[in-house]
């Protein structure tokens, strides 16, 4: 699945297109995951599971989601085509 924006350290983030609401991302490094809400309708994102990312890598991913979220809201609706 590709990138829907440039990775950060590594870390790909994904929106499948046979997924599920809420909109959401899928962040994934080498043994780390990590889906993310998005809440484009306030700007925000909201962590919904994490495996092996530390409290500090959430947060750096967070603020990376969040200066890109227009553009992932934007993916989710065109790739779910709402």
């Amino acid at each position: 699945m590709p990138s829907v924006v440039p990775p950060l350290k590594g870390w790909r983030v994904v929106i499948y297109p046979n997924d599920h609401r809420p909109p959401h991302v899928h962040v994934i490094g080498t043994q780390q995951r990590a889906r993310f809400e998005l809440l484009c309708d306030i700007g925000q994102v909201q962590l919904m599971s994490n495996i092996g990312f530390t409290q500090s890598q959430i947060q750096l991913i967070a603020v990376y989601l969040v200066k890109h979220l227009k553009h992932l809201c934007n993916e989710w609706g065109r790739i779910h085509d709402h």
